[in-house]
């Protein structure tokens, strides 16, 4: 496969020339729908299982050159990776990922804000393995470093949080993780590798949903797991293997599609996220805007620091009112759909529920007024930015009405 792609070239380049064919008269890598891959003699049959890697043909759930595209244009794009697993989901990632460094006696440390899936995984699959989930609040840097023991293996990040969108210290988390030589994993799903280099802040994998940024378009789903070293490489691949995962040739050219538009469309959705987000804040109805990239918003400073980049994913808080009333906001909209995921071409809304998937913190928040407690979860996509603002205004008029 094409690789090596030159480290010196930006990352919209090597979005476009990254995982490309090596057939000259091509664009694009052919998608191979291959379960068996055929050998010349028996000989070269039993040299094969030999070389465990990509672009070695051995049997079609370890790949093909369609995959192994992807997985070499991931790696690319991920400063300082040192390679790249696919899974058939994002959940599926982080549960890979998750299995390759925590085992029975294990103590594995969750940010208590962490994707509900995640928790999910660790109070009910890793637990049932005999490993110990501990929530910690990840903006808690005193706290955090009184949580570690003989036993703990490893810690989840995700940055910004899940629907809630705080902003951790990742360098100094991590720095204090690698005090106690845990493995450091963050679910870099909401900036990815374009918006903040996971490696450099300190964390030893980083996990994406490519259901998201990098497929783009509400038609696939898939995830990834990068490795910064060697080691840890080879466990995520081995205990990839031994789950059977793969992902579809298909699926993969998919995402191998919406790479390379990628660069383009976060900037635009980022830009049209701001300038919704700054509308928001200015409106009587909203309590709180949580999006760490409008300037004042909680989270805001780190965020400036460590990130080079954001997307269209925030959430704001009501003020007032109950969950009757967020829902006829959200039934109002007619652009904005109403469904789970997010990072497509279209915006969508949802109304966050935070009761139950909290350990460590409260919801709403201390310093808060308790009746702000209802917030909306909204994804920005490729719409003109004016024209979702009036559909909010939609919205917030049936609030109104009522």
């Amino acid at each position: 496969m094409a690789g090596g792609t030159d480290q010196s070239q930006t990352t919209a380049t090597r979005l476009v020339t990254s995982g490309r064919s090596n057939d000259p008269h091509v664009v694009n890598p052919p998608v191979y729908r291959a379960s068996t891959h055929l050998y010349d003699d028996c000989a070269a049959l039993r040299e094969a299982p030999k070389s465990n890697r990509d672009g070695q043909f051995f049997y079609g759930r370890r790949g093909s050159p369609t995959q192994w595209a992807l997985s070499d244009a991931l790696t690319e794009i991920e400063p300082g990776a040192h390679g790249t697993v696919l899974y058939p989901s994002g959940v599926a990632a982080i549960a890979g990922a998750l299995l390759s460094v925590v085992g029975p006696g294990d103590v594995l440390l969750v940010c208590d804000n962490a994707y509900d899936p995640s928790r999910h995984i660790a109070t009910g699959l890793l637990k049932r393995m005999g490993v110990e989930a501990r929530f910690f609040d990840p903006l808690d840097l005193d706290g955090f470093a009184g949580l570690f023991c003989e036993r703990t293996r490893a810690v989840l990040l995700e940055n910004p949080g899940s629907l809630t969108m705080e902003v951790c210290d990742v360098p100094a988390l991590a720095a204090i993780a690698k005090d106690h030589q845990a493995c450091v994993l963050i679910d870099n799903t909401w900036a990815g590798p374009l918006g903040f280099a996971a490696f450099a802040h300190g964390c030893d994998i980083s996990i994406q949903a490519l259901t998201k940024h990098v497929g783009g378009h509400s038609d696939l789903m898939m995830g990834s797991v990068s490795a910064a070293s060697q080691g840890l490489y080879a466990k995520l691949r081995h205990v990839s293997q031994e789950l059977g995962q793969v992902v579809s040739p298909d699926d993969a050219a998919l995402a191998l599609r919406g790479l390379r538009t990628m660069g383009v469309r976060l900037d635009r959705c980022t830009a049209s996220a701001l300038k919704i987000a700054h509308w928001l804040d200015q409106r009587p109805e909203v309590a709180h805007v949580l999006c760490p990239m409008l300037p004042g918003a909680p989270g805001h400073e780190l965020w400036k620091r460590d990130f080079t980049g954001g997307c269209g994913l925030f959430s704001f808080v009501l003020k007032g009112g109950d969950d009757a009333a967020r829902c006829r906001l959200i039934d109002a909209l007619e652009l904005f759909g109403i469904g789970y995921s997010w990072g497509g071409f279209e915006s969508l809304a949802t109304p966050v529920g935070i009761d139950g998937s909290r350990t460590a913190t409260r919801w709403p928040k201390p310093e808060w007024d308790e009746s702000d407690r209802f917030a909306i979860r909204l994804s920005i996509g490729l719409e003109e930015p004016d024209d979702l603002i009036a559909d909010l205004e939609r919205g917030f008029a049936a609030v109104a009405r009522a």
